[in-house]
């Protein structure tokens, strides 16, 4: 389909942000590109909450650059955070890191065994291929560089001399109280706080130093960390002086020092001013009282003569589901994981039909066999013209971006035919393959690579989100006792099963067989409309096929699950 401009009037969420973006961009700044951003914390693994503060600007961008407007993502890289914390469950790192924290996640060794320099370009690597596989566009800044290379330092100086004003600013909130932090409920009713990629929202403010305030933290020249006092500072010659909790002290000038940071809640203002960012979404922890984004508006308007972005809180994204990916993470599963069980543009969709404020799940679990149906029904409903304007308009903004289409899967079979078929023939393409060109006779399957990658993402899927004792095992041999136990009712459903084999042998062609039995048992035609009666038969049939050919009362969807057998091993099994 080619790439289309949404209309103004276009009901989704993210026309309505493009709108606003646009007017407020051509106010400030007239002729200039349209600045959107995201902030990351390297810290760790970054999880799929934090991807929504990639995706929600990611994707009003992508609507104005669709637009025919000049755009700027802006992904701030916030490696020059402190290391808090030592995540637990991340191969190849133990107590020992814990040695490490206070100092920048640039300074903190990468997990043993990595590749990478450290911390932060170990967990950035991740996030850096999943965005380009999901056709993120942007431009990177990581903060270590900014500051170390002195970028900010006219407006480290600026925020110094004005550190009674912010102060003040900050006071206001001191004494009011924080909201009760949220439990962490377990993994499978996660709510990822996603709030937690858009900078250190928990950090200090700067108060509470011997010398007073200072919106200023130097990271120690001995030990490397930022447990550091500003003991005092003049604003003449810019003369810093600290001391270390190490024991470490030294006088420096801020007009050439570079090894420290403004405190997060001036950084951020000060950033939004500095690279002039109309819109930058953040967490709903950002809404209550004293946040970073709340203290920020005052604080870029009144300090850095600068405007807050247009700036939607969002909500949580939480995960259904998560087998054994999760021991390895301690139970945060990140946009790497995601896209290996699922195609970059579904992904997307979820992301893209939620308002920000709609908190939503990703599937790890069964689930994902139901969105990748509803999936493909809203594709159906595109290719037809039945479907509705937002939803199309969400569909748009998945399958494509302003740079063009995504890769996609040429013939995209039913992801729960798919996740089955690899589950019998466990991976064994030749039978794969046979199975799949046996779904539609008269269309068959020439290749493997007519159903890649959803072939990949369902066989991933089935390999590391199916626990083992719900794998499907197809018997060896007949269940003689099972099979020498039935009445002649039985007997007669599975010889009528065993007549209509090689006439019906299709997907749709047993799909019609497996589910008629019951009703010419019961004297009806095969295709008369099921009554619940009907339905209890068709139940108990079914059960009784699954006993002989699995050895257990449900499985996958009989009709694949016969194909994917063979004919001449169903005979087998059923007695013939």
């Amino acid at each position: 389909m080619p790439i289309v401009a949404q209309s103004s009037t276009e009901t989704d969420w993210v026309s309505r942000f493009a709108d606003e973006v646009i007017a407020e961009s051509e106010r400030r700044a007239p002729g200039k590109p349209v600045v959107v951003a995201s902030g990351l914390s390297p810290s760790g693994p970054i999880h799929l909450g934090n991807l929504r503060e990639v995706m929600t600007p990611h994707l009003v961008a992508d609507e104005i650059r669709r637009r025919g407007h000049e755009v700027r993502h802006l992904i701030s890289w916030d490696d020059y955070d402190r290391y808090r914390k030592v995540p637990a469950g991340v191969a190849g790192v133990d107590d020992s890191w814990g040695e490490h924290i206070g100092k920048p996640l640039t300074s903190v060794p990468a997990p043993a065994g990595s590749t990478y320099a450290n911390w932060a370009e170990h967990f950035k690597a991740a996030m850096v291929d999943a965005l380009a596989e999901l056709g993120v566009e942007y431009d990177g800044i990581s903060q270590t560089e900014q500051y170390t290379a002195g970028v900010y330092r006219e407006q480290v100086l600026h925020a110094m001399r004005h550190r009674g004003d912010i102060d003040a600013i900050l006071d206001q909130y001191r004494t009011k109280k924080a909201p009760a932090k949220k439990s962490q409920k377990p993994l499978d009713e996660a709510e990822l706080e996603a709030a937690e990629g858009s900078g250190a929202a928990g950090e200090d403010d700067g108060s509470g130093g011997a010398g007073g305030y200072f919106p200023y933290k130097p990271y120690c020249g001995q030990c490397e960390k930022d447990l550091t006092t500003v003991v005092s500072y003049d604003d003449e010659s810019t003369e810093l002086v600290y001391t270390c909790a190490c024991g470490f002290g030294e006088t420096v000038r801020l007009s050439e020092f570079n090894r420290g940071k403004l405190v997060w809640k001036v950084d951020w203002p000060m950033r939004w001013a500095y690279e002039g960012v109309i819109f930058e979404p953040s967490g709903v922890d950002h809404s209550s009282p004293g946040s970073s984004f709340v203290v920020g508006g005052q604080i870029v308007r009144q300090i850095f003569d600068g405007v807050q972005p247009i700036g939607p809180m969002y909500a949580f994204v939480g995960i259904s589901g998560m087998a054994k990916m999760s021991s390895s993470r301690g139970g945060v599963p990140t946009p790497a994981d995601a896209l290996k069980i699922m195609e970059a543009p579904l992904l997307r969709w979820l992301y893209a039909r939620r308002k920000p404020n709609q908190s939503f799940k990703i599937a790890f679990d069964q689930e994902i066999q139901r969105l990748y149906d509803e999936w493909d029904k809203l594709e159906a409903k595109v290719a037809d013209g039945s479907v509705l304007p937002a939803d199309a308009a969400a569909y748009s903004r998945a399958a494509r971006t302003a740079a063009g289409e995504l890769p996609r899967t040429p013939r995209p079979l039913p992801y729960r035919t798919l996740a089955s078929v690899v589950d019998i023939t466990a991976g064994h393409d030749e039978q794969t393959l046979r199975i799949l060109s046996d779904l539609d006779p008269s269309n068959p399957l020439a290749s493997l690579a007519e159903a890649r990658p959803r072939l990949d993402r369902a066989e991933n899927w089935i390999t590391t989100q199916v626990p083992a004792d719900q794998r499907t095992l197809v018997r060896d041999a007949p269940d003689a006792e099972l099979l020498s136990s039935l009445d002649d009712e039985g007997r007669r459903s599975l010889r009528l099963l065993l007549e209509g084999l090689d006439t019906h042998w299709s997907l749709d062609g047993l799909t019609t067989l497996v589910y008629g039995v019951p009703k010419v048992m019961a004297g009806l035609a095969p295709d008369a409309k099921p009554t619940p009666e009907l339905k209890v038969a068709q139940r108990s049939f079914f059960a009784l096929l699954y006993r002989l050919l699995v050895s257990r009362e449900t499985g996958p969807r009989l009709p694949t699950l016969l194909l994917a057998v063979g004919a001449d091993r169903v005979r087998k099994l059923l007695g013939e």
